[in-house]
């Protein structure tokens, strides 16, 4: 097969072409950065605008990048969910009226699978089965993942994500949008013994995330202390910290729980250096072997869509003519892929 992937999630449009014969093709991504960052942070209503005048373009750009035509598509792969519903629809409207014009089988992808699968694009891919750590947006969650679409979440955030946490603290420290890569930038400024913020939830039992309370605690340092730049810097560096060794905590419980060899990490908040060095420290400690997407593929991208719509697609899963998007979708209802996993109406 050789897959049109389409991803209108959030605030990046991206397509991409992959093949079963020669991996991915092709891939395209706008990014709408420059529109949010006057609000500092994301307008659905803008984001859904866009969206609507870049998801064509692109996907011309994808097809002659690979050198092929419309006609040479044998499937279509869009996000139907999680994700902000108009965003969500722009792309799932554009991708069954392609599907309908060059009569090819359609499915709607769960977003988060497809941050899973990511790392399946690159040269040497982690074997089955591996645990995952998905840190994008407002999802922050520990899956165990036995094969494509049979997973177990072991622990996930019970309030704010590390996303939200990453865009909140950089937003309260007066950073430009997006905070998350502006406040890595800036921590590496600060001073490590300054601050010491709560390592939330490590102090008890289990597998979920919660930075909520981490959040207030920063808000708390930042009215006491100011907002000098070395104080700003210092606050980075004491979240940024906080929040990398709660991921670590979590992540050697969980590899010990579940005797994985194998860790994968994907999704924004993955690209995060200090969180890639300090889980491949874990890792390594633990006997397993960690493995992430390049840095284009770890914030939303369609290559990611192309490639988990072609696992499902070629197992004989499509869409029915009813299918809606799915703005909130538990990963829980994902079943392995073939024609009885085909999602139900949203």
């Amino acid at each position: 097969m050789t897959v049109l992937g389409i991803e209108t999630s959030c605030d990046e449009t991206g397509l991409a072409l992959y093949s079963a014969a020669d991996g991915l093709l092709a891939h395209q991504l706008h990014s709408q950065v420059d529109t949010h960052a006057l609000y500092g942070g994301v307008v659905p209503e803008l984001a859904s605008r866009d969206h609507i005048q870049r998801v064509l373009p692109l996907a011309q750009a994808c097809l002659e990048e690979a050198g092929l035509q419309r006609g040479d598509l044998t499937g279509i792969a869009y996000t139907r969910g999680p994700g902000l519903a108009g965003a969500l629809l722009v792309g799932a409207s554009v991708a069954r009226s392609l599907a309908w014009a060059m009569n090819c089988p359609v499915l709607g992808v769960h977003h988060m699978e497809a941050h899973l699968l990511a790392p399946m694009l690159e040269p040497d891919p982690p074997a089955f089965p591996f645990l995952a750590l998905l840190v994008s947006g407002g999802h922050t969650m520990l899956v165990q993942v036995a094969a494509i679409g049979r997973y177990e979440v072991l622990g996930e955030s019970v309030d704010d994500a590390a996303g939200e946490a990453f865009d909140k603290t950089a937003k309260l420290l007066g950073l430009p949008y997006p905070g998350g890569p502006q406040l890595e930038a800036l921590a590496r400024q600060g001073d490590p013994q300054r601050f010491r913020f709560p390592r939330p939830m490590t102090d008890r039992p289990g597998l979920d995330f919660s930075f909520s309370g981490l959040k207030t605690a920063v808000v708390n340092t930042v009215r006491e202390a100011g907002t000098d730049a070395q104080t700003q810097a210092d606050v980075a560096r004491g979240f940024q910290d906080a929040v990398v060794e709660t991921m670590a905590v979590k992540i050697r419980r969980a590899l010990k729980h579940t005797g994985a060899r194998h860790l994968v990490v994907a999704g924004g908040v993955g690209a995060n250096q200090a969180l890639r060095d300090r889980l491949r420290d874990v890792a390594e400690a633990e006997g397993a072997q960690v493995a992430y997407p390049r840095l284009a593929f770890c914030t939303d991208n369609g290559a990611m869509i192309a490639y988990a719509g072609h696992c499902r697609l070629a197992a004989g899963e499509q869409d029915s003519d009813d299918v809606d998007v799915r703005p909130r979708w538990p990963m829980s209802e994902l079943q392995a892929p073939g024609p009885a996993a085909a999602p139900a109406a949203g």
